[in-house]
């Protein structure tokens, strides 16, 4: 213990400055919100499905919800049931293990559904497309609507595929 306090004591107080905040993102986040808000009326529900990752963008999808991102405070919410949700966000090379549970999310899905594939995993099947245990990318199962490359894709990159899929869908549906 008096080792590193004797280091702590030799180390002493850093200079760095602070670096200067970002404004861009909150004058978005309004912007966001109103578009969910234009396009279903209401909070848009998402399902995230891991199909096989090695939870890299698990790790950026659960830093959406901390309080720089709030995507709860945008009208985006994560829910537990593909039931309950508008579209689904899948993760991760689709393994043959998860075929059938990605398939059985994806009918349990209420219409009208989107498909958001996150991550160079679920877009072409990443490092993993070789194995004997993949299937492929998502798109081998499911239709996709949006692909969200990066491994793993910054967050950001992950609330504008998300918008864009909703507006895309939005833009494709039968108006009346």
């Amino acid at each position: 213990m008096w080792q590193l306090l004797k280091q702590i004591a030799r180390t002493g107080t850093p200079d760095e400055r602070v670096p200067q905040a970002d404004d861009a993102w909150h004058t978005e986040s309004r912007q966001i919100q109103q578009d969910i808000l234009d396009v279903l009326g209401r909070a848009l529900c998402i399902r995230e499905i891991d199909a096989g990752s090695c939870n890299g963008c698990e790790l950026e999808i659960n830093a959406l919800s901390n309080p720089y991102y709030n995507i709860e405070g945008l009208g985006i919410r994560i829910v537990a049931s593909p039931r309950h949700a508008d579209m689904l966000l899948v993760t991760g090379p689709l393994t043959l293990n998860m075929r059938e549970a990605v398939w059985q999310a994806y009918e349990a899905t209420p219409h009208p559904k989107l498909v958001v594939a996150a991550g160079e995993c679920a877009c072409t099947g990443g490092m993993f497309r070789d194995s004997y245990a993949v299937c492929g990318p998502l798109s081998t199962l499911l239709p996709v609507d949006v692909t969200i490359p990066g491994c793993p894709p910054p967050p950001i990159d992950i609330l504008r595929g998300i918008l864009t899929a909703l507006r895309v869908k939005h833009t494709t549906a039968p108006q009346g």
